[in-house]
C-alpha cells in the first residue's frame, strides 16, 4: 500500500487509507476555509476535531460500534483512526430479504437510541456512514456533525435525516425498514420519549412542507 490513498473528498474533510504503525488506518483530514480568518480557521478546525474524536468515543462508551481513535493531531486537524472492514449499509440494505433487513434496520435504531440516551446526536444519520462488518455488526463512521445535546429538536433532526436518507436510497422499503428503526429506538429509550421525538419529526416535517409551499 501506497503511504496514502485519497478515498473520500468532501466538502469539509477528506479521507486517506495509509498504514500507521503497520494498521490499516484511515485518516481523516479537515479542509481550511479560505473565506475564513487563517487564525479563525485554525481553531475551529481544532475544535470540532477535538469534538468529533471525543464523541466517537463518548459513543463507545455507550455501546455504540465507532472506529478506534489511534491518533489526534489538533494542530494539522487530523484524525486516524481504524479501518472497518465491511460494506456500507446503503451498498447491501436493499439487497437482503425482508426478515434480515428488519432485523438491521432494529439494530440501527437500537444504536440511535443508545446515542441518544448519551446525550449524543450523530448530525448525519444515514446508511451511508453505517458499515455492515463481516461478523453483520453495525458501526457507525462520520462523527464530523455530531454534538453534545440532550433536546427533542436535534433527536428529531436526526431522525428526520435517517427517514430521508431511507426514503432517498430505499425507497422500495421505506415504512419497513423506518418502522424497524423506530421498533429499536423504543426499545432502547421507552415510549414516551420516542413519542416525543415522533412528534417532533412531524413538526419538522410540517416545516418543511409550509416552507415548501411558500
Amino acid at each position: 500500500m501506497k503511504k496514502e490513498i485519497l478515498v473520500k473528498k468532501g466538502a469539509e474533510a477528506s479521507l486517506y487509507l495509509q498504514k500507521w504503525h503497520s494498521r490499516k488506518t484511515i485518516m481523516k483530514k479537515r479542509l481550511s476555509k479560505k473565506y475564513r480568518i487563517p487564525e479563525l480557521d485554525i481553531a475551529i478546525q481544532a475544535q470540532r476535531t477535538k469534538r468529533e474524536s471525543q464523541l466517537m468515543h463518548r459513543a463507545k462508551e455507550a455501546g455504540v460500534p465507532t472506529p478506534i481513535v489511534y491518533f489526534v493531531d489538533l494542530q494539522n486537524s487530523t484524525i486516524v483512526m481504524e479501518y472497518i472492514e465491511g460494506k456500507q449499509v446503503k451498498q447491501v440494505l436493499d439487497e437482503l430479504p425482508s426478515n434480515e433487513r428488519i432485523k438491521i434496520c432494529q439494530n440501527i435504531g437500537e444504536l440511535v437510541g443508545k446515542l441518544h440516551r448519551a446525550g449524543i446526536v450523530h448530525g448525519d444519520l444515514t446508511t451511508s456512514n453505517m458499515i455492515l462488518t463481516p461478523k453483520d455488526d453495525i458501526v457507525f463512521i462520520d462523527f464530523g456533525l455530531s454534538e453534545q445535546t440532550w433536546e427533542d429538536e436535534p433527536r428529531g433532526v436526526d431522525l428526520h435525516l435517517m427517514k430521508r436518507a431511507i426514503m432517498s436510497t430505499h425507497f422500495t422499503h421505506v415504512d419497513e425498514c423506518f418502522k424497524a428503526v423506530i421498533e429499536g429506538y423504543e426499545k432502547v429509550l421507552g415510549k414516551k420519549a420516542t413519542k416525543e421525538v415522533l412528534d417532533k419529526i412531524t413538526e419538522i416535517e410540517r416545516r418543511g412542507r409550509y416552507i415548501t409551499e411558500r
